[in-house]
């Protein structure tokens, strides 16, 4: 209840409500461990993050542990907790943070370390894994960025390195154990976890001090981490009921991993480093997983989940049987990463058959020579006829990404990244065409044969930024690049060791929120961070010597030291290592050919497999209504602003397999209308609305309507009519307010009711405009309750709301009024 009391003060209270559609309700009274999945960045961002999906659906499949969400708040939300003392919690139930057994953070972005600090602060959890005893949660994590974990490992009792999928569990299961025992000491735990395969204990390795090495540890049976790895993707865990996320999520679409891992070997790649081998999902398994979830969530957007989607094997049969089952249902398919030269004209011609999704491609270098340098096997020639059959086929965007400062890079270079563009540029087919050029500075990254390089200074980023945008000041091109001091500081922490613990807790009591937002984030504020303390940014971030020890070395991801420095000595001469999946073993050193080894699915016999009648959608008939649908908006539910309520009728309608009708073009939607737009905050017994589709059982769609749809939305009835049916344009609405002290206002009320013209002069479209209050709100009346009661005008679609009345005839203050419980009771004809 102390939560709803912020709501009308901030900005997106939805994203705080926790009752999205598939969100788990438990009672965290009666389970064994209650597990906090922390995501160190605003909701918008973490509820999009697929690695939280799974752990949650895994977690909470359990049926003695509950997995809640907790998210940084926005600076509002922030401001509200702190000034009315309210500790931040799950999001399900609000359980204070501090009551929880364990807190798992995911960390994919070193720039979110200070939002670790933020979510323990409001939850008023110190710090440091030193300062915490038994009566604290436990502070785990795990993500990519735990490749070299030492940057945050006084944070955390330890974290997991490497794929969670079963060790999230091994990890519960052991904390359920401990729990039992009354005389528990939390050393006794860590000791236990230690055997767990990828769970890496900062307290057992110690700083060697003035080294900055961590290599002397105190077990010798546990001197190094090894990576975990889920060996077969195919019966792995899959969300196939993932939650479904309020607000405007950055990924606001179903995700399907077709695969995990790549083996192109590209220098500069992390990612295709710490996630091998290449495990694929089967294209029977895939449709079997879209089917199910599409059931579950309504989503209109499929997008193909991989690191490389073109280099999924049946990836050209995938497509095909996805858009032969969805296309009717304007269902698109997105592809977040395609590799130029993979998607040919049949397959861009296959996209485009519902609408035009984003089209990118990444050179990452402009001249072969670099290309090669970095083993980006990628030809000049297959990112022009890539560009220019996309232009052919009608997309009008193109982006287009870069690095610079690859390690033996030139101004040459540079100049052919400009010449490569313009030529892209001046393609017949690209005439009326926009291409965005994204730019950004290398970083060298833990366990990459690059890994020993150095990163350009911020100066040298800014010389090459500016030099490429003034030589490709093209019309129809445009050049964008990340800020150079975000990429100092996410090298600094990507590659840095235990003594920049501090320099994140400094930051952070210093006023250092949301780092990987532009506009929060601060420089000038770090860097007095970073000389208070005398750390030495170039130390971490310049080149290393091969011979050198690493902070990271004590992670074994599996890729040996022997292969990077091999594939460091390629780079020197350019010379192209090839994917093992289509030419001889790399000797990476991941696979031991026994558990672990590549999992690709043969092309062969995979039409014959699938049977085609089955992916075709039920018929849709002939006749098109137009549905009228009242409903309730209640509790939770007023806080939904009005896009958002859009979104979740078009998925529940979705849910309940209504056959929509769509416009036409390239994007098409279903023909949805609402006769009203509350304001935020205000409950509605009456709203009303319009939803165009092929002839339905009513009764039936009421039933999952209602059995689907979100707390606090209730659908009353629902009415076929003609497609024709329009809303009248006049028409009386009776809202009631709640005050306290009513006989305050009576007198107020009744000269108002005795007057014939109340005139006031409101701003409409930056307009000052007159309305006479008499007109529109005719006679105001106090009930019998002791509440308001208004009868308010709408005419040719315009109207007041009450807010009106209370702020200009009872001298209410604006803000006032968004405490108040305002309810819309009923709407009849105007008469």
């Amino acid at each position: 209840m102390r939560y709803k009391n912020l709501y009308l003060n901030i900005n997106n209270p939805g994203t705080y409500l926790g009752n999205e559609v598939n969100a788990v309700k438990k009672n965290d009274e009666e389970v064994l461990l209650n597990f906090a999945l922390a995501f160190p960045d605003l909701y918008e961002i973490g509820s999009s993050h697929f690695g939280i999906q799974i752990l949650y659906d895994i977690l909470n499949s359990h049926k003695d542990i509950y997995a809640q969400r907790v998210f940084v708040p926005s600076p509002d939300m922030r401001d509200q907790l702190i000034e009315n003392n309210i500790s931040i919690g799950g999001l399900e139930t609000k359980k204070p943070l501090k009551e929880f057994d364990i807190i798992g953070f995911s960390l994919l972005y070193e720039l979110n370390y200070t939002g670790v600090l933020e979510i323990l602060d409001l939850g008023n959890i110190p710090f440091y894994s030193s300062q915490r005893d038994e009566s604290f949660p436990l502070v785990i994590a795990g993500g990519p960025c735990m490749v070299n974990p030492e940057p945050v490992a006084d944070f955390f009792d330890f974290v997991l390195v490497g794929d969670g999928e079963e060790a999230i569990l091994e990890i519960s299961e052991k904390i359920i154990e401990w729990k039992k025992n009354t005389s528990r000491k939390k050393y006794d735990l860590l000791y236990s976890v230690k055997d767990i395969k990828g769970v890496y204990v900062p307290l057992f390795f110690e700083d060697k001090k003035n080294k900055n090495l961590f290599n002397d540890y105190k077990y010798d049976e546990y001197s190094k981490v090894e990576k975990r790895k889920i060996t077969d993707l195919e019966d792995a865990p899959f969300p196939v009921a993932p939650v479904i996320p309020y607000g405007r999520p950055v990924h606001d679409r179903l995700r399907l991993e077709i695969s995990r891992g790549c083996t192109r070997g590209c220098r500069f790649c992390q990612a295709g480093m710490i996630y091998r081998p290449v495990r694929e999902r089967s294209v029977k398994k895939l449709l079997e997983i879209a089917e199910k979830s599409i059931e579950n969530t309504g989503y209109e957007d499929l997008s193909l989940l991989s690191l490389s989607t073109g280099d999924y094997t049946c990836f050209p049969e995938l497509l095909f049987f996805l858009m032969k089952r969805y296309m009717k249902e304007a269902r698109s398919v997105s592809l977040p990463s395609i590799r130029a030269g993979r998607l040919t004209k049949e397959l861009m011609e296959e996209i485009q058959k519902v609408r035009k999704t984003g089209f990118t491609i990444a050179p990452e270098a402009g001249s072969q020579r670099l290309r090669d340098v970095i083993n980006k096997d990628l030809s000049e020639e297959e990112i022009v006829n890539t560009v220019k059959s996309a232009f052919d086929m009608g997309w009008q965007i193109i982006k287009l990404y870069f690095m610079t400062g690859l390690p033996t890079e030139t101004k040459e270079d540079l100049d052919e990244l400009i010449m490569l563009v313009k030529k892209l540029k001046f393609l017949p087919e690209a005439r009326r065409c926009q291409i965005n050029v994204s730019l950004t500075t290398f970083i060298p990254k833990p366990h990459t044969p690059f890994q020993w390089e150095r990163l350009l200074s911020r100066e040298e980023s800014m010389e090459n930024f500016l030099y490429l945008k003034n030589n490709l000041k093209i019309r129809g091109v445009s050049v964008k690049w990340q800020d150079p001091e975000h990429t100092r500081l996410e090298g600094l922490f990507s590659r840095g060791d235990r003594s920049l613990a501090p320099l994140i807790v400094k930051a952070y009591e210093s006023g250092c929120h949301l780092d990987g937002w532009t506009e929060h984030f601060n420089y000038e504020k770090w860097i007095e961070c970073v000389e208070s303390l005398g750390i030495d940014i170039d130390r971490f971030i310049d080149k290393r010597d091969t011979k050198s020890s690493l902070p990271w070395d004590k992670i074994d991801i599996g890729v040996t030291k022997k292969y990077l420095l091999r594939e460091l000595e390629n780079s020197k001469k350019a010379v192209v290592t090839k994917d093992c999946r289509i030419s001889d073993c790399s000797g990476c050193g991941v696979c031991d050919f026994k558990k672990i080894y590549p999992k690709i699915f043969d092309k062969s016999g995979v039409i014959e497999e699938i049977n085609e009648t089955a992916l075709l959608p039920d018929e849709i008939g002939k006749n098109i209504y137009r549905l009228k649908i009242l409903f309730e908006k209640r509790g939770n539910a007023a806080y939904f602003g009005h896009l958002e309520l859009i979104g979740i009728f078009q998925r529940a309608f979705d849910r309940s397999r209504l056959k929509f009708d769509f416009t036409k073009g390239f994007h098409p939607k279903p023909k949805m209308n609402f006769k009203d737009a509350l304001p935020l905050g205000m409950e509605s017994f009456c709203e009303v609305m319009t939803v165009d589709c092929y002839d339905t059982d009513i009764e039936k769609l009421l039933f999952n309507l209602n059995k689907t749809l979100p707390e606090g939305l209730y659908v009353k009835d629902i009415e076929k009519r003609d497609k024709k049916f329009k809303f009248y344009p006049d028409y009386i609405s009776i809202y009631e307010v709640n005050l306290n002290n009513i006989e305050n206002y009576v007198n107020k009320i009744s000269e108002f009711n005795l007057l014939n013209t109340f005139e006031i002069t409101l701003l409409k479209k930056k307009k000052p405009r007159v309305y006479d209050l008499k007109y529109w709100f005719g006679k105001v009346e106090i009930t019998d309750t002791g509440k308001i009661k208004m009868k308010i005008l709408s005419e040719n679609g315009k109207t007041l709301r009450p807010e009106i009345f209370l702020t200009h005839v009872l001298n209410f203050d604006k803000d006032d009024t968004r405490k108040l419980k305002i309810y819309k009771i009923k709407e009849m004809d105007k008469v």
